[in-house]
């Protein structure tokens, strides 16, 4: 199998936890190694690879692929020198800080013939995917709403610097938005306006922390939130349709796994327990019935496989950059819903 060398441009969570891990269990890719700026640790995980000193050094690497995985507000930047060096670009979310970023990168891979890919882990969630399979089987029938949840219990400030100093891509609706957002798009195309409640509700916090999102489709109103002073959860995914109801609460074992040090593989990775299955309450073929849902598998292989073909098939990206400029797009709107407390119509 040909391999594709890639790079990463950080080894802090996102490196070490997200990608490093799969790049290596693909037999496609070849991790050559990150930049790390301070800490020198991914020699520790990988006694092969290459600790680079600097952006420069991994440009001028063999690396085919770099992953940038850094600070929301330097994506654009860096994204734009990857393309610019000739090189294929994964870029974490929030994909940039703008729609007109996400549009200039859009027309700067597309004119050096490259691929430029939006890491959306989530999609690849063992929740997420059960949510996509209730909706295909069309057991719900028309859905007339949906409501996604985010939700964590923490009201500390993070450690991170960069995540709680005011910045374009500081933030929870550039956080943990892009995720709630991207799988609504994913579900249920573009809305037709946006509405958006945005707080800080963190004692000394300077970013937002608190995101309430209404999405309006003709037929559908999808509602997306996520802060962090909820110590009960509610269901991750709410759906309601005209012949019933799902409800599923987040099971997805991946991150969790992951931070442990756990090694995923392709045959039991990603298996949520019992206890988190869904309940399934509708009629089928003229008969009420309410029921548990089997999970399906979670694996984030699944997306590095999608990026491998796209990469040597001249395949779509599994989430392209234009899925990247319409989750822009609609935190555009949140921002601007909120400034002036009305509804946004999106273009």
């Amino acid at each position: 199998m040909q391999k594709i060398k890639t790079a990463l441009l950080s080894y802090g969570m996102s490196g070490k936890v997200f990608h490093a891990p799969f790049l290596r269990l693909h037999p496609g890719f070849e991790l050559l190694g990150s930049w790390e700026r301070s800490k020198k640790l991914i020699q520790k995980d990988y006694p092969t690879v290459t600790s680079y000193p600097n952006m420069e050094a991994v440009l001028e690497s063999d690396a085919e692929l770099i992953v940038v995985n850094t600070p929301v507000e330097t994506h654009f930047d860096y994204a734009k020198k990857v393309l610019l060096s000739g090189k294929h670009a994964l870029v974490e979310k929030a994909f940039t800080t703008t729609v007109a970023e996400a549009q200039e990168l859009m027309e700067l891979a597309k004119a050096k013939g490259l691929k430029l890919a939006v890491f959306q882990n989530r999609r690849w969630d063992s929740d997420f995917k059960t949510v996509q399979k209730i909706l295909a089987n069309t057991v719900l029938g028309d859905i007339v709403e949906a409501e996604f949840h985010f939700d964590r219990y923490n009201p500390v400030l993070s450690p991170k610097i960069h995540k709680e100093t005011a910045n374009p891509g500081a933030g929870i609706l550039k956080d943990l938005g892009p995720h709630l957002i991207d799988q609504a798009l994913c579900l249920f195309g573009m809305p037709n306006s946006v509405f958006a409640d945005i707080r800080v509700t963190r004692e000394h916090s300077v970013v937002d922390d608190y995101i309430d999102i209404m999405l309006y489709y003709t037929d559908k109103r999808v509602r997306l939130k996520a802060g962090f002073f909820v110590r009960e959860a509610n269901p991750a995914f709410v759906l309601h349709g005209k012949k019933g109801s799902f409800l599923k609460p987040r099971g997805d074992v991946q991150e969790d796994d992951l931070k442990l040090g756990k090694i995923p593989n392709l045959t039991t990775w990603g298996t949520e327990p019992k206890e988190k299955e869904g309940v399934l309450h509708t009629e089928i073929n003229g008969a009420i019935i309410r029921e548990k849902i089997p999970t399906l598998q979670g694996n984030y292989y699944g997306y590095f496989d999608g990026l491998y073909h796209s990469i040597l098939e001249n395949n779509p990206e599994p989430v392209t950059a234009q899925d990247g400029a319409n989750v822009m797009q609609i935190i555009e709107a949140a921002i601007e819903s909120n400034a002036q407390q009305k509804v946004i119509t999106i273009g």
